[in-house]
């Protein structure tokens, strides 16, 4: 099997799971739609066409090789509570940010300030699953705007498993992206909101790979 063909489920569908979703479909890769509302799954799929399936959150799960869990970091704990007999071995995608609105009209981190989403839901994964730290280091705005620019931008990404490089990065590149592998997920904090790679901190932008270098 090609690493292209392997089936993604994007579980949650609301500003980034849409738009994870809609890049997939332009990069002609096949997408399961699942949300905690059916009929929100159903609603986009029928707008993105013959390559987006809607399901309920455990069928995509199941049918899935790789899922994209574009939800909030809290949820995400939740759900690999509630789903982890189906979680078991697959390749699990966290674009999560753990923050919250502050009192000031902006917003603050909900865990330690060395602390990342990444490394934390390292410690909980499933059985025999396998986590990236992906698909999160720019805003819902940019990662509609930028995909499959030319010169193509950039979406880092950090996992401890070396064997799945090739398929977060054949995912990134279906998104419209270029892969950027940082490290490990200790390296998780540089590519969530307020890390020195993302573009709701010290990168401020969306780069292209040239750019990108400079800043490694």
């Amino acid at each position: 099997m090609k690493n292209s063909n392997l089936k993604v489920a994007v579980i949650g569908l609301g500003n980034i799971g849409k738009v994870v979703a809609s890049n997939l479909v332009k990069g002609n890769r096949e997408v399961i739609l699942a949300d905690k509302t059916f009929a929100k799954a159903k609603e986009l799929a029928d707008n993105l066409g013959s390559l987006a399936k809607p399901a309920e959150i455990a069928d995509a799960i199941k049918s899935a090789d790789i899922v994209v869990l574009a939800v909030y970091f809290a949820t995400i704990k939740e759900i690999f509570a509630q789903y982890a007999t189906e979680l078991q071995g697959k390749i699990i995608v966290d674009p999560s940010n753990p923050i919250a609105p502050d009192d000031k009209g902006g917003f603050k981190k909900i865990i330690g300030q060395n602390e990342s989403s990444g490394q934390i839901l390292s410690t909980l994964l499933p059985k025999n699953a396998k986590l990236a730290k992906a698909l999160g280091t720019l805003g819902a705005a940019s990662l509609e705007k930028e995909a499959f620019a030319d010169p193509r931008k950039v979406e880092f990404y950090a996992t401890d498993d070396k064997s799945i490089n090739t398929e977060i990065e054949s995912l990134i590149k279906d998104n419209g992206f270029e892969p950027v592998r940082l490290g490990g997920l200790d390296k998780s904090i540089n590519i969530e909101v307020f890390g020195d790679l993302h573009e709701f901190g010290a990168l401020g932008k969306a780069v292209t790979l040239e750019e990108a270098t400079e800043k490694i």
